[in-house]
Order: structure tokens, then sequence, then C-alpha cells
């Protein structure tokens, strides 16, 4: 499999399911029937995705109980779709079935959801799916070859329980995605069960699999996150944006179009409806090949690909050339006397066009930076339409426009110039000072994560030629891990400013947060400085995790201190655990040293 490329991320709607079922012959992506075949014969996947999305504590053996009575369900409606509950919506069925299986409910506390009904129950149910999935057991660790003897004796059980697993701990992503990963994952036991190196052959393998899940769970987690918390109107300026950037040669007419089907698509896919999900990308896959000839020569030779490779296709196209003759700006928008004639008579599409053509003559610039420009023109345009000669007012519009997107260049060039100078662990050790100041509740798996991600970002970006639109993207994911899908997710009063004030600028409103006000820290270092033997033993990611451990703890005990303090007292504790690790009798050495460290930890408080 390629290595996932950025345009991946933010091209992903485009991405059709790979059916674990479907005959790979070539099909027309229009044809009702070929849908409906593959949610007919996925059945069980999908109740399996959608169960274990919404009920993660579920053993798998519940879960196998429920697609029993669902593919039950299916075979009663294809023997006769005129039955009255086979007009009903999927999701409202597996839901009520759900609720009906006896002590379920009860047993993992969501009876709340199954005392509504219809869209009440269906966005209980959304909101009850948890993002930290610490609380669930780790994954069992099997070797390969019992992994290869479980698939050769049972594939069925052996995609069931990669579908499951995959499912609870990514409870936001799309019922498409999970169906693509198991069968990337079957295509990669089919290869490593018949090598001699199983173990090499699965690791090399499987990562870009994984590297894929987590980077469309990132990327479908911030759509919907916005999605939900600002409503449709923010969809369709990050697809606007997508489209134009990608297609510069689409029509407007056609993008407002495509629009129409990515929205439904959404309504399904966020609020954890499997068939519906699969539905609205297959309309939009439809859409796109019954209409490349307007929007892209290029996806003509991904439209005559079989199913499963033709999504592909389209995510790893590169971006189409902007049209020849195409001005370096589109003068109605800053030129024109009769601008604000044109957005009063109809606000919406007026500022939907205005950032169709910016994005396509800067397809440089992140999805973000355009959405940021796009916000400033409507916000310049509303000032400028109440003075008395608007043209002279928005006449600067551009400069508006550079002086926002050189902010955002500015940010982007001091956080690659970080990466050059720092290591990777002091790398990230920054952004676990930064981040734990910013959002102390979180626990230290969270915050690692989060820093872990903006490294992996600046790793992959910083020596790119678009470094830009790179680093502004995936760093710009990152926090939308932090503000949710859930918008009434709370944190701490700055960060759910930020989340909630304006999607385009958060980037810009994190970047200037500080320590939070509002946390209360604890009242003594609770052991803090109190270390043993163990940490002697701790090799590589254990000790490494060690080290983050008391490096958070020290920032939540400490939030006020510098950051230099805080980063002296990390080399000071690494320095005692070398020094301590080296003697014959390392406990009596640790309960030396450990008092000095706090004495020196509260002395530097005391100064501050």
């Amino acid at each position: 499999m390629k290595q996932f490329k950025l345009t991946a991320v933010v091209i992903f709607l485009f991405f059709w399911t790979e059916s674990l079922t479907l005959p790979t012959k070539s099909q027309d992506v229009d044809n009702f029937q070929v849908t409906q075949k593959f949610i007919e014969d996925n059945v069980g996947y999908l109740t399996i995705i959608a169960f274990a999305q919404y009920v993660q504590e579920a053993t798998l053996e519940e879960v196998e109980v429920l697609v029993k009575k669902m593919i039950e369900f299916r075979d009663k409606c294809v023997a006769d779709r005129t039955l009255a509950e086979c007009a009903k919506l999927a999701n409202d069925i597996l839901q009520k079935s759900i609720c009906a299986m006896e002590g379920l409910p009860q047993k993992y506390n969501f009876s709340h959801c199954c005392n509504k009904s219809d869209f009440e129950r269906r966005l209980c149910f959304l909101y009850n799916k948890k993002a930290d999935v610490g609380f669930l057991p780790p994954l069992p660790t099997v070797d390969f070859e019992t992994k290869c003897h479980a698939y050769q004796q049972n594939r069925e059980f052996f995609l069931n329980n990669y579908i499951y697993e995959f499912a609870r701990r990514n409870p936001f992503v799309f019922s498409s995605t999970l169906l693509t990963v198991a069968a990337h994952f079957e295509e990669v036991a089919k290869t490593c069960c018949g090598e001699e190196d199983k173990a090499s052959c699965f690791g090399t393998r499987a990562a870009p699999v994984i590297q894929n899940l987590k980077a469309l769970s990132s990327y479908q987690k911030n759509v919907c996150g916005a999605f939900m918390r600002f409503g449709p109107k923010i969809l369709n300026s990050i697809y606007t944006a997508v489209l134009s950037q990608k297609f510069p040669q689409i029509e407007f007419k056609e993008v407002v179009s495509l629009l129409e089907d990515i929205s439904s698509q959404y309504n399904g896919c966020c609020e954890g409806d499997t068939v519906h999900c699969i539905q609205g990308m297959s309309n939009v896959m439809s859409h796109i090949c019954t209409k490349q000839n307007s929007i892209s020569s290029k996806v003509k030779e991904c439209c005559k690909k079989t199913i499963p490779d033709r999504g592909e296709c389209i995510i790893y196209l590169d971006k189409d050339e902007k049209p020849k003759d195409l001005p370096v700006r589109e003068a109605k928008f800053t030129d024109s006397k009769d601008v604000c004639q044109h957005r009063d008579a109809d606000q919406e599409n007026f500022m939907a066009e205005f950032l169709y053509e910016y994005s396509r003559r800067h397809q440089d610039l992140s999805i973000p930076e355009l959405l940021r420009i796009g916000e400033e023109y409507e916000n310049l345009l509303a000032d400028c339409c109440k003075t008395e000669n608007p043209p002279d007012c928005y006449g600067h519009a551009e400069e508006k426009f550079n002086e926002t997107t050189e902010k955002s260049l500015k940010m982007v060039k001091q956080e690659c110039e970080r990466f050059q100078n720092l290591g990777k662990d002091d790398l990230k050790y920054h952004y676990l000072v930064k981040i734990t100041k910013m959002v102390p509740q979180l626990s230290t798996e969270e915050l690692t994560s989060l820093s872990k991600e903006i490294v992996a970002a600046l790793d992959m970006c910083c020596v790119q030629s678009e470094q830009f639109a790179c680093v502004d993207n995936l760093v710009d994911l990152v926090l939308g891990e932090l503000c949710g899908v859930n918008k009434n997710q709370t944190i701490n009063p700055a960060v759910d400013q930020c989340c909630k004030s304006s999607f385009a600028f958060r980037r810009h409103c994190f970047e200037g947060l500080k320590a939070d006000k509002t946390y209360v820290p604890p009242s003594t270092s609770q052991d803090l400085f109190t270390f043993h033997e163990d940490l002697c033993q701790a090799q590589n990611g254990a000790l490494q995790r060690k080290k983050e451990r008391f490096l958070v703890d020290l920032v939540k005990l400490k939030l006020q201190s510098k950051d230099e303090e805080l980063h002296s007292l990390l080399t000071d504790f690494t320095n005692v655990m070398e020094q301590c690790c080296k003697t014959d009798g390392p406990e009596s050495c640790f309960s030396e040293e450990g008092p000095k460290l706090e004495a020196k930890s509260q002395a530097a408080s005391e100064t501050n």
C-alpha cells in the first residue's frame, strides 16, 4: 500500500469502500442495485461496526447475537420488501434492537438513550461514544503463527474480531473506512501467512494500513466535529475549498451540486448510521464519475477502474493544473463597485463563489488558511458595506488576506525552526509542556498522544516543499482532537472558547493560550519525587513513558512555572535516574536524591 499522502487526508471523501464480498468486475457506481447488494452482503460487518461504536464496552459475543438478528431481519426483507418494518431507517432498527437486548442497557449504562426515540435516540447514542478509549482492555498480544492459524481455520471470525476491535477503538470512523481497513488486513494476512518470517511481513505491510486508519480517523472526527458544532455552512466551506483547490477547472455550479451529496453523506456518517454512510459515499462517487468531464480529466482513468480500486485512485491523484487563462484574481470580489449589491442579493452563494475562486487560485495554501481568508472577507464586507464608500474600503481586501496568511506562515516557520533545532525527544517534551499547560485536565496518555501527533506532523511536513499547507493542515487536525466531535464536550473555558468561536481561526486562538487559570493543581507532590528501583528495569519505550509521566505530573503540579525550569527538572530527574541505577544500591540512592530534587523544585517555585 502506498505511503499515505496529505492529499489523501483532505480528499478522503472520495474513498469508496473496498467490499469484503463485492465482485471485482467493473460496475456502474450509480447503479442503486449495486449499492443495495453491497449493503445486504455486508450487513453483518455493518452491524458489528455500529454496535461496537455505540456500545464500546460490549463483548464480541454480545455483538454477534445482534449480528444474527440483523441478518435474519435482512433475509426477511429481501424475501418481502413490502413489509412495514423494512421501510424504517436501518439505524433506528439497529438501535431499537440494541435496546431490546436483555440487561444490556443497564449493564453498559445507556438506558437513558433507550428511553428516547427517533432523532433524539440517535443523537443520544452518538453523544454516548467515548473518544478516549483508555477504559478498554489492551489488545491481546498473539504471535503471528497463532493469528495465521486462526485466519485459515475461520476467516469469518478472524475478520469479525478485527472489525470489532477497530470499531470500538475508533468510534467516530466511518463504516466505509473500517471495511476498507479490514479488507486491507485480509490482504496482509493472505500474503504474510504464506511467508516464513511472518512477524517481519506483518510489521511491514500492516504499518501503512494503521497509518491510513489513524489519518482518516483524525480527519473524519475533525470535519464531523465542525459539522456538528457549526452546522452545514462550515461543512460546505470546507469542501468548497477542497474541491476547488484539488480540481481548479471544475465549474462553480458543479461544486454547489456536489456539496448537496456531500452534506447528505455527512448527515449519516457523522451520526454513525452505517447504511446511510455507505449510501452517501456511493452517491458522491456516482456524481463524480458521471460528471467527470466537468470535474477533472484525471478522474476519467480512475472511473474506468474496478470498484475496489476506483476511490483509492482518486485519492492519490495530484492536484489538477489551473486553467491557463485564469487571471491572478477574480476582480468581481474586490474591484467591482457592485460588490455589496451582489452580496446582499444572495450572501450564501456569493461567499461560496468567492471561496471557490480564491481556492482554485491558491493551491499552495492549507484548507484552514483558505477558510480564514473566506471569514476575513465576509467580516470585511460586513464592515465595508456599512460605510459611505464601500469600494474604497474593500479595495484593500488583498492586503488583509496577505496579513492573515503572513501570520499563519510565521507560526509554521517557527514550528519548523523548532523542529530543526531540537531533537525529537526535546521537541516532544516542548509540546508536552505546552499542551499540558493548556489542558491539564486530560490524562497523561491523551497529552502524550497529542504531543506525539504534533511532532509526527512536523517530522513529515517540515522537509516538504509544500511545508506551510502540510503543517497547517495536520496541526489543525490535532487541535480538532482537542475540540472533539460532540459539541457539548468541555475541557476548560479557554479551550472551549477556541473550539466554538471560529473553526477557521482556532489554530491562531490555541497559539495564544497560556496555562489554564481555572485549574487547581494538586496540593502536594503526591510522591512525584519518590523513586524506586523499578526505574532501573525500564528500557526504551517503557523508560520514555516514565519520563513523560514524570514531566506531565510535574507540569500539573507547577502549572505557572517557566518552561525552562520544567525542562531543567526533567533533566535533573534523568540524571538522578542514571546516577542511581549505576550504584549497587539504587533504592538508597533514590531515597537520598529524590528529596534533593523536590527541594530544588520548591526553591524554584518560591523564586517565581
